[in-house]
């Protein structure tokens, strides 16, 4: 997986919480922004049907803009594809990869989070 997410200015800490597993639904996603000393940095988190729990920098590559900013539906019905809601670019949920539309020759960038044993999602391995 890269690592290309700790090359953005206001990339969070290894170990930093950002959200409760709870506040993600099964099968869905959540879209965080975690503020620190260096600036805002925009998280959508996804919640698999299987259980599986990705990250990626909310950010389409096609222009930066937040992939959710024109609506909350990112996750395709069999959640094997994320939406971009401005210029309908889509990427392959467990990869990040571009295979559609604008999203096609570019990727997001993947975040590395566990759920910890106190419930709270937290960047990381």
């Amino acid at each position: 997986m890269t690592q290309a997410w700790k090359q953005y200015r206001s990339a969070p800490a290894m170990g930093t919480p950002v959200a409760r597993l709870e506040e993600l639904p099964r099968h869905g996603t959540l879209s965080v922004s975690l503020t620190g000393e260096k600036g805002s940095f925009p998280l959508l988190l996804i919640h698999l049907d299987d259980g599986s729990l990705l990250a990626y920098v909310n950010a389409c590559p096609h222009q930066y803009l937040p992939l959710d900013q024109r609506g909350k539906r990112v996750l395709s019905q069999d959640g094997e594809r994320l939406r971009c809601t401005n210029h309908e670019a889509s990427f392959a949920t467990r990869t990040g990869e571009g295979v559609a539309g604008l999203g096609l020759d570019c990727a997001l960038d993947p975040v590395l989070v566990h759920a910890d044993d106190q419930g709270w999602l937290v960047i990381g391995e």
